[in-house]
């Protein structure tokens, strides 16, 4: 994602106190953190943040939880927060896995977005893909009963893995029919890279699932 910008530098040091909350080894207080009881959204590897973003800001009676390891992308997303005044985001930089694991209290999400993870194209590199039996996991846990799943990718192969692979999971059943894919979801926003992809030919397939 490249080297951190002096905005994206300044945004992390000014905002991070507003938008940010620090990884623990124990489950979030969201009530607090949010200073709410809402419904709460998960997008994990937000990337720069522009689909959390449209997101929350459509969606202003559900609060919004994002995750991403890349400082440039969180500083990009704090910036964009500020200048749209949008207050219902909170950030983790933080490995996905160990805040699924410690931090996200089981059944604790409506909804979560998992949208252009890595493909790891090289099959050599497949093992290293988010979604994997074991990950799928822990995404049953944190969401309520009927909370949704939805996941976007633009490498085909890496489409079927996640359909096959969530599918196995009993806990979740998906909300397509034929293929196992569905229209982009009007909540997802065509991102500069998914708008180049279509220029190039490129396909996108979106999944989603419902947590019974």
């Amino acid at each position: 994602m490249g080297r951190m910008t002096q905005g994206q530098t300044r945004a992390l040091a000014e905002l991070w106190p507003i938008y940010g909350v620090e990884y623990e080894a124990a489950p979030i207080e969201l009530d607090a953190v949010f200073g709410r009881s809402a419904p709460r959204m998960l997008e994990i590897g937000f990337g720069t943040g522009e689909a959390l973003a449209t997101f929350a800001n459509a969606h202003p009676e559900i609060d919004c939880l994002g995750i991403e390891v890349h400082r440039p992308g969180v500083g990009h997303l704090l910036r964009d927060l500020r200048e749209r005044e949008i207050g219902n985001v909170r950030v983790i930089c933080h490995d996905a896995v160990e805040v699924l694991r410690n931090q996200i209290a089981p059944g604790a999400l409506a909804a979560i977005h998992v949208f252009f993870p890595d493909p790891w194209p090289k099959k050599r590199h497949h093992k290293r893909r988010l979604i994997q039996p074991a990950f799928v996991e822990l995404l049953a846990a944190a969401l309520r009963s009927n909370g949704v799943l939805r996941l976007a990718t633009d490498w085909q192969d890496y489409a079927v893995q996640m359909r096959d692979v969530v599918a196995a999971n009993p806990a979740f059943e998906t909300l397509a029919s034929g293929d196992g894919y569905v229209p982009r979801s009007g909540d997802r926003p065509l991102t500069r890279f998914e708008r180049r992809g279509h220029r190039l030919g490129h396909g996108v397939w979106d999944l989603a699932f419902v947590k019974q």
